[in-house]
């Protein structure tokens, strides 16, 4: 039967919080203290932990870099949806005679206060319209 060698011996101060987390985390597990430690220490000194913290960023990057494409796709429908909306309203609204279109002015004005309230108590409690637009194609035919 082989030899168990004995391991070193070594003191370490620890802030009172980490050593409570290392606590908590070794009664969690029902592993002591010190092997908890050592686990730690062993994987920050080892020679791949630089690779597994490049792997980790990466990872995140990767999502971070998926999000954004998503953020790009939905505010470029945005603009477009607006652009066309705006074409077709200009192309089929008539111009009004001035006389009428000073009190189309005065009511628009109205409307429009109208319409920033609605949009910020909207804004306020959702759900947002993509959100309604995905839940309501999704059970169509």
């Amino acid at each position: 039967m082989a030899a168990r060698k004995k391991k070193a011996q070594i003191s370490v101060y620890l802030d009172p919080a980490t050593m409570g987390l290392l606590a908590d985390y070794a009664a969690r597990r029902n592993q002591p203290q010190s092997l908890i430690a050592e686990a730690a220490i062993a994987s920050f000194l080892s020679p791949d932990a630089a690779e597994q913290r490049e792997a980790v960023i990466t990872k995140r990057l990767d999502q971070l870099d998926r999000r954004l494409a998503r953020l790009e796709r939905d505010l470029g429908i945005s603009i477009e949806t607006l652009a066309v909306f705006v074409r077709f309203w200009l192309a089929t609204t008539p111009a009004l005679p001035e006389p009428v279109a000073q009190a189309a002015r005065a009511k628009a004005g109205e409307r429009y206060e109208a319409f920033v309230a609605a949009l910020g108590r909207r804004l306020a409690k959702g759900p947002r319209l993509a959100q309604e637009i995905a839940e309501e194609g999704s059970s169509w035919p």
